[in-house]
């Protein structure tokens, strides 16, 4: 009887880090772009020190500058969620349903590289 796998292997655990790296590169040039795009609203007039006379394009200056600011928001998120990930590889932890214990599949893990439960764990919720 073969014993049940509780951890991924270091050549396994090495593709999960490049695939991981990727994305986290990803993710940070997105970010600095959302960072530029809402730097670049001040910096070319767009926002008027004399607000006597306020435009309806002031209000969708405003809803697009709050809507970068989500995005810049969630995806800092997903950075700091994918280097929580790396820490797990560097420890040899990653892989391992915090809820069950059990090994996250292989396939979830490609899809979801951050995930830190099994689908079942997760749905249990």
């Amino acid at each position: 009887m073969e014993k049940e796998k509780t951890r991924y292997n270091d050549e396994e655990l090495e593709e999960f880090k490049n695939l991981i790296q990727a994305k986290l590169d990803r993710a940070k040039d997105e970010f600095k772009t959302l960072q530029g795009q809402l730097k670049s609203g001040n910096e070319n007039g767009t926002d008027s020190t004399n607000n006597n006379y306020l435009t309806l394009d002031d209000g969708a200056e405003t809803a697009e500058k709050e809507k970068i600011n989500q995005l810049a928001a969630h995806q800092l998120k997903f950075i700091k969620s994918l280097e929580a990930a790396m820490v797990r590889i560097h420890n040899k932890t990653y892989g391992v349903c915090k809820t069950t214990g059990k090994l996250i599949p292989a396939e979830r893990l490609r899809v979801v590289p951050h995930t830190t439960e099994t689908v079942e764990a997760k749905n249990r919720r």
